[in-house]
């Protein structure tokens, strides 16, 4: 009977069993070294967690950094390891692309004036649909499956944000308001933290829509980073942190600027360094700020981990306004 052999030569038992020794031996050299990294880092981020202890974090959470699944998962584990480690974070989102993607399928046309969409009776029915159901359930879901406890309400839950028809606008440049009719948009006049006060004193996360009710009883969309601001500032958040698509706020020659008190703020404002989306980005941190908040960071949310970064590293990962 013939007998069958191998269709190539492999190591013999001696020389096998050595190669695995070796690698054992390269592996375990190398472990220490990386764990003494970790625990270095560790002990870098413990002074910032006690600096947070028990204080509530606002985290205006959008852009590509929602739209991304991978980032989007990262952002959920981030914010888990937040309230794990003592610090009560609340999550405020916006919905902007998801809200122009259901207009268009929906064949809703949308009118705009100096650039901003003008929200009628139609278009807000599908606002709070969009940001209220969909988009908000999808973040407390990820959260959730993160092993975190979220509960998403909108700014109408326990009359949370109450808002009142914005009519007009102010050019951040000039401090000069004009006349805006954007229909059923709002700005928020009082927020009412009962709901909040109790969902911070447990495990809860929460996870809050932007759509508010006026005194007569309509719905109004509320700009997210607006309702970021204001809620931060009726809680006196520690931190506010706006997560964008750039970097943070940019000089003239495009290089980070770190660091911002408001009067260096508002100057950017005024001289023309801040533009476009920009604009109301640092008019929210300045009012944030000026309303209580101890400081609000401006991050780009495509950088994973932007949060920890800026919380817990002496860095930090963006613009900080003070």
């Amino acid at each position: 009977m013939a007998s069958r052999k191998p269709s190539g030569k492999s190591p013999a038992p001696k020389k096998r069993t050595q190669a695995k020794a070796a690698q054992k031996t390269e592996q375990g050299a190398a472990a220490p070294e990386a764990w003494l990294k970790q625990a270095h880092v560790l002990t870098e981020a413990l002074p910032f967690m006690q600096r947070y202890d028990r204080k509530t974090v606002v985290i205006k959470y959008g852009g590509h950094a929602m739209g991304d699944a991978t980032l989007s998962k990262l952002f959920a584990h981030d914010v888990v390891l937040l309230k794990q480690a003592g610090i009560n974070p609340v999550i405020v989102h916006g919905g902007g692309p998801q809200i122009a993607s259901m207009l268009d399928r929906l064949d809703i046309k949308s009118e705009f004036r100096d650039g901003l969409r003008v929200t009628d009776a139609a278009t807000i029915e599908v606002v709070e649909m969009v940001l209220a159901g969909a988009i908000n359930k999808q973040i407390v879901t990820a959260l959730n499956q993160a092993g975190g406890r979220a509960v998403g309400i909108s700014g109408k839950d326990g009359n949370l944000i109450l808002a009142e028809k914005t009519r007009s606008r102010k050019n951040a440049r000039s401090n000069v308001e004009k006349a805006a009719n954007l229909g059923f948009v709002g700005s928020p006049k009082t927020i009412t933290t009962d709901v909040l006060d109790v969902m911070l004193a447990s495990d809860i996360i929460p996870v809050i829509a932007p759509i508010a009710t006026s005194a007569d009883g309509q719905t109004l969309n509320v700009n997210a980073d607006t309702a970021a601001g204001a809620i931060a500032a009726a809680v006196q958040a520690e931190r506010l942190l706006m997560l964008t698509d750039v970097r943070g706020v940019l000089d003239k020659k495009g290089n980070l600027v770190t660091r911002l008190g408001v009067r260096q703020a508002n100057a950017l404002i005024r001289n023309g360094t801040a533009q476009g989306g920009m604009i109301p980005k640092l008019q929210t941190a300045i009012d944030a700020v000026k309303n209580g908040v101890g400081a609000t960071a401006i991050l780009d949310g495509r950088v994973p981990n932007a949060i920890l970064l800026e919380l817990f590293t002496a860095l930090g990962a963006g613009t900080l306004v003070e």
